[in-house]
């Protein structure tokens, strides 16, 4: 049971903002998705471990978000708390090296720190949208590099509310997975490690990584990024492709049709849209060429 007047009386404590009902549609870049009982968002590690101590001891459900670029809300919504790591908890440090991002930081804006300070090595994730706590959580990737190769250590809060800190080889770092995937670890923070660059070029890499994304990614409809994960021996968009997929449509979801790998809201989407669309995908290209596909977005619920 939600006592919303002790919760919102805690976050007044602690100086965290509480929506009560708040809907979840505007927290998520795909733009759809029901009301949780509240959303609170956070403003520090101590604040949020405070808060899911409470949440534990009184048996409240919650759940965390980021930028909602990796999440798909369902239409009923989520009958909890949702505590969101946003703009109230962003923030970059830089000590030679080594940069240390607060979890709502959003990457792109760490890539563009990096960029500044004449440090390479995130070139390629400019342009993932999100939070660095989330691509962290699925060790976010694009060409060729992922969040595993400069990670150096992160904190976290652990299954009883305590912050902790990991290092990188704890971390089971694999293609779209980490132990924050695999448990109730909370991320709070993310030390990187990058190497001295120069500036300019860096930049340059960074536009063109940019450029790349806009010319084959539908970049100006509403979606979770790629849908699917990359099955082993092949990928999600040759498969969806070759089944003839393209501009598959279920309602207000659709297979873009400038690449398959991406489901879309064209504007008037459900979460049921969306769950059939992939649903039938999935059975198509497990039909026609044995493929598996799964779904990489985390469907909240």
């Amino acid at each position: 049971m939600i006592n919303l007047e002790e919760l919102s009386q805690l976050c007044n404590e602690l100086g965290c903002r509480i929506i009560p009902e708040c809907c979840l549609a505007e927290y998520t870049t795909f733009r759809f998705g029901g009301a949780c009982r509240a959303l609170i968002s956070i403003n520090s590690a101590e604040s949020a471990a405070k808060l899911i101590k409470y949440m534990k001891e009184k048996s409240v459900r919650y759940d965390v978000i980021g930028r909602g670029s990796n999440l798909i809300v369902s239409d009923e919504g989520y009958d909890g708390i949702i505590l969101l790591f946003g703009n109230d908890f962003s923030g970059i440090e830089i000590n030679g090296n080594t940069i240390r991002c607060k979890a709502g930081t959003l990457l792109a804006s760490v890539c563009v720190n990096a960029q500044q300070s004449s440090l390479t090595g995130m070139e390629n994730l400019f342009g993932i949208p999100g939070t660095v706590g989330g691509a962290l959580f699925m060790n976010a990737g694009a060409y060729g590099s992922e969040m595993k190769d400069i990670v150096i250590s992160a904190e976290y809060i652990d299954e009883n509310g305590e912050i902790r800190t990991i290092k990188k080889d704890e971390m089971n770092l694999s293609y779209r997975h980490s132990i924050f995937s695999d448990s109730d670890y909370i991320i709070t923070s993310v030390t990187i490690e990058l190497s001295d660059g120069n500036s300019d070029e860096i930049k340059a890499h960074m536009t063109e990584c940019m450029a790349k994304r806009s010319s084959k990614q539908p970049l100006e409809y509403p979606s979770a990024g790629s849908t699917f994960k990359r099955p082993e021996g092949s990928y999600a968009s040759l498969l969806i492709d070759q089944c003839g997929l393209k501009g598959f449509t279920c309602g207000g979801a659709m297979v873009s049709e400038k690449h398959s790998g991406f489901v879309i809201n064209k504007g008037f989407a459900t979460c049921s849209d969306v769950l059939e669309l992939c649903d039938k995908v999935k059975a198509i290209v497990k039909e026609k060429t044995g493929y598996e596909l799964e779904l990489e977005p985390v469907v909240l619920k």
